[in-house]
């Protein structure tokens, strides 16, 4: 797991699993109907407690008994559920409805800044490094090439969209950085598993308080939530993995393929235009900047930051 060609491999493999989410999502509001914020929160509730449930089973098949977690490892569960899963998509989702998608997509990829940050704050050897820097910034000028179609970026600031989302980026960064840790002491299957199925219930809870309901069900809505549940169960598992085996930074600067897929997928299953100069050379900016921070770190150039908290 610690091999680059794996990591290369496997990080992408996670981020085209997220990136099929985005069309995945909205064709799961046309086939369940889903129109108010409160359903969509029900929505992504069932689909990640499903995947919590589904990653279990497996676990329990590969393990051949029922997992169960020892008490030492329910705080660490409960804690990154709340903030991985609850947290993140409840922000997520209601940001989403109050801003545009441009806006959405460019600001949700600085969850990656936001990882490098926390784990320089919390973790030991994790260090700002020059790569890191110069690679989220490419990663963010891909992002931000392949959202742009001849539409301008509105500089206004809302709060319950633009302000929700970023509070979304660092539940996801936070988050991040807490499987680090709790994958120290955890399996990472197990706790993939747990952390699913706590923060899908709590979303779950949370869409029925604002009123969501489900009416439209249809066998293709159904199949469609299944793989919806199938590729969190798979892209959060591997990059517990990964994560568990590597330096964050190292995995973090990944998640800047989940909006290039995006796109490209969308393009696909959605009839959106994708095929363009500036898809190419989005790739191209995302691909040096993971290439950048892969690359066998630098002993200088290291940023330091105040630093007053460490996890041993």
């Amino acid at each position: 797991m610690q091999n680059k060609g794996v990591i290369f491999a496997l990080g992408t493999f996670c981020c085209l699993l997220w990136g099929s989410a985005y069309p995945g999502v909205k064709i799961g509001y046309s086939l369940f109907d889903i129109q108010t914020t409160g359903a969509q929160v029900l929505f992504a509730g069932y689909r990640f407690t499903l995947a919590g449930i589904l990653t279990l089973s497996m676990t329990s098949i590969f393990y051949r008994k029922w997992v169960i977690p020892r008490k030492d490892e329910l705080k660490g569960m409960i804690s990154l559920g709340l903030v991985q899963t609850t947290l993140q998509y409840i922000f997520f989702y209601i940001g989403l409805a109050n801003t545009t998608g441009v806006k959405g997509a460019i600001i949700n990829a600085a969850s990656t800044f936001f990882v490098i940050l926390f784990a320089h704050m919390i973790l030991k050897n994790e260090k700002i490094t020059r790569a890191k820097v110069f690679g989220c910034v490419l990663g963010m000028a891909g992002v931000i090439i392949i959202q742009l179609n001849g539409a301008k970026i509105d500089s206004s600031f809302s709060l319950m969209g633009d302000g929700f989302l970023l509070l979304a980026c660092a539940a996801s960064a936070m988050g991040t950085v807490l499987t680090r840790i709790f994958t120290r002491k955890s399996d990472s299957m197990v706790l993939t598993a747990y952390q699913l199925m706590i923060g899908g219930a709590v979303l779950i809870l949370v869409g029925l308080i604002m009123g969501g309901e489900i009416t439209q069900i249809t066998i293709q809505g159904i199949l469609l939530l299944v793989y919806l549940a199938v590729l969190s169960a798979a892209a959060f598992t591997i990059w517990a993995v990964l994560i568990k085996h590597n330096p964050v930074g190292i995995i973090a600067i990944y998640g800047f393929m989940i909006p290039v897929f995006g796109v490209i997928l969308s393009g696909i299953f959605l009839g959106e235009q994708f095929l363009s100069l500036r898809t190419i050379i989005s790739l191209v900016c995302v691909s040096v900047g993971i290439w950048i921070v892969n690359r066998e770190p630098s002993r200088r150039f290291v940023f330091h930051l105040p630093s007053h908290k460490r996890q041993p």
